[in-house]
């Protein structure tokens, strides 16, 4: 069948490659149309109850995760330049593209009473521009009296203070905002510059944002890189510059065609996606080094191009079909997930990698039909001595040393699962970041001085219209819930409509800082007539978004139904978040009673921890799935429950060497290290392909000699198999270069996968058919 079809690409070359080169064309019109997304949701279904909770939160109050915060740790604010400055710098945020608000000192407001009106007028505190010192002093006198804005806009026992930076919904989520980020950040290096300290920045959607564009920006250096490093490798191997662009250029189609089927599906690229390009450059080198190792091994023995060409598609094409067959079904099984995010990157992936399979398949031995035949020194890789010795001492390893084997074997499997049971499944929001990176830095800086800057939002609803204003006991419990809440240790202060009750109460007892607390049964007859007037008027642009009933209506629903309690925290992880939540939980249980109330958490931080959890567990499954649909088509292709064995073993052992190697040196489960087994089990098991189809089609010739044919096995396809494996191990090398420690542990994880796995399947396979085939001949 294979020669066949062999001959059916030679003799209608010119069409099958006018009809390739057609379709790659149109896959890269339709590549030019890519899109980034910006939606960070998608790791979780639409039916999961914590997608839902969330959902309902962001029709109600808006998007949670829409504030930046920039820091300032000085003794000086309160001194007439550097507040001055302060002031310039909140106006200039005001005025930048996409911000829709500035909380800082300087705008900072005091409710007025009105007595006359019965009502509280907000008016500025500070006056800024100031000229005298100790007019200053006496507004920040003011200032200091009220609670309200303690560890809110400033840490006393730091001197730490904050400018939270309010941004456009509408932009979170769209390609317009990194243009803002860095329009938002311009004003405050400039400041920085100016009054000569350190600023620190945060926030989620800051983070959010240089994070996932300095990855975006990686991958497109990195399948540059790749490109390099495999045109550089295939000339050393090769020394040949028709060979190195032809099997470039089978990449390149490959890169146009996966992009082009993102744009075809109606994807955008994410963060997992982005990694496709370069992977498919990645594993697309080894199907042209098989054929071109097959073409120049049959031609080195022929010495007839045509019969060399057919001969390479004849004896590679189910070799390299299967191979990609088990690559793809490593990265196609995401689809199977419930995830968006994981479904588009198995779809696009599992898709492209088959492509790739008919792209070599029909270019390479096209284009070598019109090259002129191999010469000599294209062909000298084949007679490399070091590689040659190295084959050799393998061949004595296989009939020599078959104990050693499989006692170093066991040793390493020992030392890999006491290694494996110290294995921690864990994930924070910035854990691929350095500690040396300013954004982490900053965090921790915020972490350290206001407890955080990761947003959970708790709602509170009575089950009833006005249920949140029928007695004062809801409006106690939530306080009691938010008293208990700010005592806990990596909790900011909570913010909801009852602080801005507290302050009304001290305004209407005209600013005495005693008052600051809930308006009790006496006060309210007195109050109520001042609340209802709550005037959202202020005397300039700047402070009408801080006015009562502006502050009241965010926090809670039109029909004062449900009520909204904002916390920041900090970046405690996947492993002590569900805890800490369970005691929230627990608490929010005991004060608001279950029959009367519902209390849900939510928020970007339970949606991160739903997230990370739900891609773990779907690449956990993706994994188990891969491995039986692997197993499944080596069955097919053999027909062999032995070879079966044979072939599974090599590929388990480097999988478990990894993981051992990740529980030794404490890295952790998180999506990026677990995307590592699926692909290198994808990956490796091409090498076991190309072992053993060899070895059975060698098993004949040799009049089923068990040992020759695997001496014939191991030198035929042993260089082949190194050169390969070197070639992936480079080309996933390249991301260990990478800043972030998600795509670096991807990369020399996925590296060390491979280079065991190509031990494991030139040294172990070969002993385990040896011993098999003996065991099958007593019987």
């Amino acid at each position: 069948m294979w020669y066949s079809l062999g001959k059916f690409i030679l003799k209608n070359r010119l069409i099958l490659l006018i009809i390739l080169i057609a379709a790659t064309s149109f896959m890269g019109y339709e590549a030019s149309k890519v899109k980034m997304s910006y939606d960070f949701a998608k790791a979780i279904p639409t039916d999961n109850p914590k997608y839902i909770d969330y959902k309902n939160f962001l029709q109600q109050f808006g998007q949670d995760g829409s504030t930046m915060v920039v820091g300032i740790e000085s003794d000086k604010i309160f001194t007439v330049d550097i507040f001055n400055k302060i002031n310039e710098l909140q106006k200039n945020l005001r005025k930048t593209k996409g911000v829709t608000g500035v909380l800082s000192l300087p705008n900072a407001v005091n409710l007025a009473k009105d007595t006359i009106a019965e009502k509280f007028n907000a008016a500025n505190i500070f006056h800024a521009p100031y000229t005298q010192q100790n007019i200053l002093d006496s507004d920040a006198a003011t200032f200091k009296n009220l609670p309200f804005y303690k560890n809110l806009l400033y840490n006393p026992d730091k001197n730490a203070y904050l400018i939270a930076v309010t941004l456009d919904t509408a932009i979170i989520n769209s390609k317009a905002r990194v243009g803002i980020i860095k329009g938002i950040v311009q004003p405050i290096h400039q400041f920085e510059n100016q009054a000569k300290m350190s600023v620190h920045i945060s926030g989620l959607p800051y983070i959010r944002t240089v994070v996932s564009d300095k990855i975006a920006h990686e991958l497109n250096w990195f399948l540059i890189g790749s490109f390099v490093l495999s045109a550089i490798t295939l000339l050393l191997f090769f020394r040949s510059f028709s060979s190195m662009l032809m099997s470039l250029l089978v990449v390149g189609f490959g890169v146009l065609w996966s992009v082009g089927t993102m744009v075809l599906f109606g994807y955008k690229i994410t963060l997992l996606t982005a990694l496709i390009p370069p992977l498919i450059v990645v594993i697309g080198i080894p199907n042209c080094i098989y054929f071109l190792n097959k073409y120049h091994t049959s031609y080195k023995e022929t010495n007839n191009k045509n019969e060399a060409l057919a001969n390479m598609i004849g004896r590679m094409g189910i070799v390299t079909l299967f191979c990609n067959i088990a690559a793809a079904i490593g990265f196609a099984v995401f689809a199977f997930t419930s995830s968006d995010l994981l479904k588009e990157f198995g779809v696009v992936s599992g898709i492209n990698i088959m492509m790739l399979f008919i792209i070599s398949l029909i270019f390479i031995p096209t284009v070598l039909s019109y090259l002129p035949a191999p010469k000599t020194v294209h062909m000298r890789y084949l007679d490399n001595k070091i590689l040659t010795k190295a084959l050799l001492k393998i061949e004595t390893w296989t009939f020599n040393y078959k104990k050693y084997v499989y006692w170093i074997t066991v040793l390493l499997m020992i030392i890999s699962i006491i290694g494996i049971m110290k294995i921690r499944n864990e994930s924070h929001v910035v854990d691929d970041l350095p500690q040396s990176d300013i954004i982490y830095k900053d965090l921790v800086w915020f972490e350290q001085n206001f407890n955080g800057v990761m947003p959970l939002e708790v709602i509170v609803d009575t089950k009833r219209k006005n249920g949140l204003f029928r007695n004062l006991k809801t409006i106690q419990k939530i306080d009691e819930f938010s008293r208990y809440m700010a005592k806990q240790p990596d909790i900011a202060k909570p913010l909801s409509f009852v602080e801005a009750l507290k302050f009304v109460r001290q305004a209407f007892y005209n600013g005495d800082s005693t008052y600051y607390d809930l308006p009790n049964d006496f006060d309210l007859p007195f109050m109520g007539n001042y609340i209802k007037n709550a005037d959202a008027k202020a005397k300039d642009a700047a402070t009408s978004k801080s006015a009562l009933s502006d502050m009241l209506k965010s926090f809670m629903d039109i029909s004062k139904q449900k009520a909204r309690i904002s916390i920041n925290m900090k970046d405690v992880g996947t492993i002590k978040l569900p805890s800490m939540l369970k005691d929230y939980r627990a608490k929010a249980d005991k004060i608001f009673d279950t029959a009367h109330y519902n209390v849900t958490f939510t928020g970007s931080t339970v949606t991160f921890l739903e997230g990370s959890i739900f891609i773990i567990n779907g690449l956990k499954q993706s994994i188990f799935w891969a491995f039986i649909l692997i197993a499944v088509a080596m069955l097919y292709l053999f027909r062999s429950v032995r070879i079966l064995f044979c072939s599974l073993i090599p590929n388990i052992i480097p999988l478990m060497i990894t993981a051992g190697v990740m529980g030794w040196t404490g890295i952790t489960l998180k999506p990026s290290t677990v995307l590592v087994f699926s692909v290198a089990l994808g990956i490796a098991i091409d090498v076991t392909i190309r072992f053993l189809v060899n070895y059975k089609q060698e098993l004949p010739l040799h009049k089923n000699n068990v040992d020759e044919t695997l001496r014939q096995t191991i030198r035929h396809t042993g260089i082949s198999i190194i050169y390969t494996s070197l070639v992936l191990v480079a080309g996933f090398v390249i991301f260990c270069f990478s800043e972030f420690g998600g795509t670096k542990n991807l990369g020399w994880l996925t590296s060390l996968t491979l280079a065991v796995a190509m031990l494991t399947n030139l040294v172990l396979l070969p002993v385990l058919i040896k011993t098999l085939s003996k065991k099958e001949k007593k019987e």
